[in-house]
């Protein structure tokens, strides 16, 4: 951002001095290992990375592209958990899976690949089911992040999370649609603003003698305080109020594809496939009805060939786990306003879903 880059650097290079060995203080080794990164976001937002232990479920492509982002940014722990066995389509999409690990436990067989990426960061491999882990077990880690899970499993670890102030990021690739949605809480950030300067009193005559101007040469800093809620109340809005009817024409059809897709999961343990494309485009559409009607929107919301199949090609991947990831890192900086929610179709519905992303660069789930 601008005008940090300086203070960052000067800042880094001192407290190294300063605090080496100390509470909080972060080695000359780490100081240059996250020296960029510290430079863009502050000594401060990088100590809390390297103070955070990070929970990851799910161990498939965008499971290891987070992994990989969440090393490489320098948390102190990552736990990979997925009680899943590797498959031939992980063997294709999952770059921290060495060759000839079919069969084997996908967190197990992603662990030495990922520790390799950065030694200064405690990754562990859970192969246990994240459906049977209870409440304390997640209170142990300052962030979640979830993929691959069902509905039902994503709101209730989001209510545990929610309840004791741990951060919560989930998202998942179908095809070529993505999305993710992050709950922090209450998150105090601070805003970069331009100083608007008034005219003195008794100044020049005229209408633009009395306006305020901007100085772009100076700016001051605004705390601002942003409240999150839970994906539930996200999922569940009565659309049939004045104001929700308002925010549906600024809502994205991505949010009604999301939720016939999570249902398709949830009620059939496993998402669409084009071996079964035939099959699963009927179960789709009708999915698609009986969760429009019980939102109380029309179905041509989502038209008909949102179930049409997509040419070969890679899913966004790279693109869904960048965004998470750099949610997940930016949620430990003062310097998050903009940062958390920016980079895709936002949904503006009532009750702040600022907080709700969905990246969908092409509308087909095929592929």
């Amino acid at each position: 951002a601008r005008g940090r880059c300086p203070e960052a650097a000067a800042q880094a290079e001192g407290m190294v001095e300063k605090e080496e060995g100390g509470p909080g203080g972060i080695s000359e080794e780490e100081a240059a290992q996250y020296d960029r990164q510290i430079r863009l976001w502050g000594l401060e937002a990088q100590k809390r990375l390297r103070a955070s232990r990070v929970l990851l479920v799910g161990m498939k492509g965008l499971g290891a592209e987070v992994a990989k982002n969440l090393i490489l940014a320098g948390v102190k722990g990552l736990t990979m958990l997925d009680h899943q066995q590797v498959t031939q389509e992980d063997t294709r999409a999952q770059f921290l899976i060495p060759g000839g690990s079919l069969g084997r436990n996908r967190a197990e067989a992603s662990l030495e690949r990922a520790q390799n990426l950065n030694p200064m960061v405690d990754v562990k491999a859970d192969p246990e089911n994240v459906e049977n882990k209870p409440q304390e077990f997640f209170t142990q880690f300052q962030a979640v992040c979830l993929t691959c899970c069902p509905r039902d499993v994503t709101l209730r670890i989001n209510q545990i999370c929610h309840k004791t102030s741990i951060k919560f990021f989930t998202g998942d690739v179908f095809g070529y649609h993505g999305y993710m949605f992050a709950d922090l809480g209450e998150h105090d950030f601070v805003e970069e603003k331009t100083k608007v300067t008034k005219p003195p009193p008794g100044g020049e005559d005229g209408p633009s003698s009395k306006k305020a101007k901007l100085d772009l040469s100076e700016t001051t800093m605004v705390k601002k305080r942003v409240v999150f809620c839970p994906l539930k109340d996200a999922l569940t809005i009565d659309w049939s109020g004045d104001k929700a009817k308002a925010a549906l024409k600024r809502t994205t059809t991505d949010y009604f594809l999301l939720q016939v897709l999570l249902k398709f999961r949830t009620d059939q343990g496993r998402d669409p496939s084009p071996q079964n494309y035939s099959e699963d485009s009927k179960l789709l559409l009708q999915i698609r009805q009986d969760v429009l009607n019980g939102l109380g929107v029309s179905s041509d919301l989502l038209p008909d060939e949102f179930v049409r199949p997509c040419p070969s090609g890679t899913p966004p991947t790279t693109t869904s786990s960048s965004l998470m990831a750099s949610k997940v890192t930016a949620s430990w900086s003062v310097w998050a306003p903009t940062e958390l929610w920016e980079g895709g179709s936002v949904m503006p519905p009532p009750r702040n879903l600022g907080c709700s992303v969905c990246v969908s660069p092409l509308p087909m789930w095929f592929c």
